[in-house]
């Protein structure tokens, strides 16, 4: 008796327990929980600002002018012409930053994180990326500055780039 009384008590468990089970979702390789919401040196956060509700970048910065008007200033350029090539628009607030902060010019920059070449006219030194391989923010910044701390200036532009995505849709 005692053990039917288990059976029946377990399965009404999982019987009324199943829906709230099922709105979680898989387990999958990530862990299951969300997204990595840190924009590391490569700044992963594909899922985050320039995929906002299946919009393009171009589409975010011409309605968001504060923002746009930030990487003006940050870069010297519209900011679609900035932005453009970039994975989204995180990597591309964060490359601005970076190159401000470390006297860096942005065209190299973007050159590096995104494989295209530089504008013409535009000197990147003889250790900027040449090929047409994207590279990530921590290693253009290793290869445009090598004397600066990589990691540290990765993590201080990544949050600067957060902040404002933040200010900007708030």
């Amino acid at each position: 008796m005692k053990t039917t009384f288990l059976f029946v008590l377990a399965f009404a468990v999982a019987l009324f327990c199943a829906p709230a089970i099922a709105q979680h979702g898989h387990m999958g390789s990530g862990g299951g929980m969300g997204h990595n919401s840190s924009m590391s040196h490569n700044s992963s956060a594909s899922s985050g600002p320039s995929a906002a509700h299946g919009k393009t970048m171009d589409q975010i910065l011409t309605k968001n002018t504060q923002l746009a008007a930030k990487i003006k200033t940050l870069t010297g350029m519209s900011a679609q012409q900035a932005c453009s090539g970039f994975k989204n628009l995180g990597q591309c607030v964060a490359a601005a930053h970076v190159s401000k902060n470390l006297g860096l010019n942005f065209a190299c920059m973007k050159s590096a994180m995104t494989g295209t070449a530089a504008p013409s006219g535009t000197s990147c030194g003889t250790s900027a990326n040449t090929s047409s391989k994207s590279i990530s923010l921590g290693k253009a910044i290793q290869t445009l500055s090598p004397t600066a701390d990589s990691k540290a200036e990765s993590k201080k532009a990544t949050k600067q780039a957060q902040q404002d995505l933040n200010q900007s849709n708030s």
